[in-house]
């Protein structure tokens, strides 16, 4: 089944947005488990589309790159994205 890249948009934001109260940053397998009929490799590039948009940013501890929604979270404040 081909993944609907505008439909999968609204997937991953309506997730991000429901989780905001107790979550900002997400690891990728957060968001293949909303599609686990797809390839992860199909999930990466709805992702990047998201980035290249602005409307998800990547963050990395050093060790580990989570997703975030653009300007949400404790570390947006510190990093200038507001």
């Amino acid at each position: 089944m081909a993944l609907d890249p505008e439909a999968a948009k609204v997937v991953i934001l309506d997730f991000c947005e429901a989780k905001s109260k107790s979550k900002t940053k997400f690891y990728f397998n957060d968001f293949t488990k909303l599609f686990p009929e797809e390839k992860a490799r199909a999930v990466k590039k709805i992702l990047t589309m998201l980035i290249q948009e602005e409307k998800l940013v990547f963050w990395s501890s050093g060790s580990t790159t989570m997703y975030g929604v653009a300007g949400a979270g404790k570390q947006a404040a510190s990093e200038g994205e507001d």
